[in-house]
């Protein structure tokens, strides 16, 4: 009769959690899922994941609106040996660190270009830094600073509220305005909506523009 296996018959090479002293052989599915998980943490990689057998088989989920998948930036990805939620933890990420400081630089960037546009307008930066004083003090009295801080933001709301303040005396937008159009009022109403102010909606801006232009010719 064949002796039964023990412990010691365990190769010395083969760790003691991947012996089977019963039946004197190895644990090859406990091994092969160490392996498994040892391969995973070098490469970065959760357990179950697997790297897509091409970069155009990532389905990335956009972030947000701004924020696509971008084919140069999957293939480096793919490159790198990404996984599938790896790939997406990165285009997550990015939405919510970068995006945001890119729409910042931007903005600041078109406010620079609105502040040069407005001192040529006015005929040099001194000119335009004694204006924009004027204005700013005129409209924070008169428009309240919810309006004044959407104005403020653009070239043509700057102009809107400088033609507001030099046409305030004498007051404009007496009698019928059903003869006459929009009034002063009217155009302050339409000047306080997010579609003028933010969005620079084309069809309002022309609006009133040329409100202005019959309240205040010239």
């Amino acid at each position: 009769m064949t002796d039964m296996p023990t412990p010691d018959d365990r190769p010395e090479y083969l760790p003691e959690k991947f012996w089977d002293g019963e039946t004197g052989a190895p644990r090859l599915e406990d091994l092969a899922q160490s392996y498994t998980e040892l391969e995973q943490r070098f490469t970065g990689q959760e357990p179950g994941a697997s790297v897509p057998e091409t970069a155009d088989d990532y389905a990335i989920e956009a972030p947000s609106d701004l924020l696509g998948s971008a084919p140069e930036i999957n293939a480096k990805l793919h490159q790198a040996g990404f996984s599938q939620e790896q790939a997406q933890l990165v285009y997550n990420m990015a939405d919510e660190f970068l995006v945001p400081l890119v729409t910042e630089l931007a903005a600041d960037f078109e406010a620079y270009r609105q502040i040069d546009r407005l001192a040529e307008h006015f005929g040099g930066a001194d000119k335009w830094r004694d204006a924009s004083q004027q204005i700013e003090t005129w409209a924070r009295k008169n428009l309240g600073e919810e309006i004044f801080g959407g104005l403020s933001k653009s070239y043509e709301g700057v102009l809107a509220m400088q033609r507001m303040m030099m046409g305030e005396e004498p007051k404009i937008g007496g009698g019928n305005p059903a003869n006459q159009g929009l009034n002063e009022a009217d155009l302050k109403r339409l000047m306080a909506d997010p579609r003028y102010w933010r969005d620079k909606d084309p069809a309002l801006v022309e609006q009133v523009r040329n409100g202005f232009d019959r309240l205040y010719p010239g």
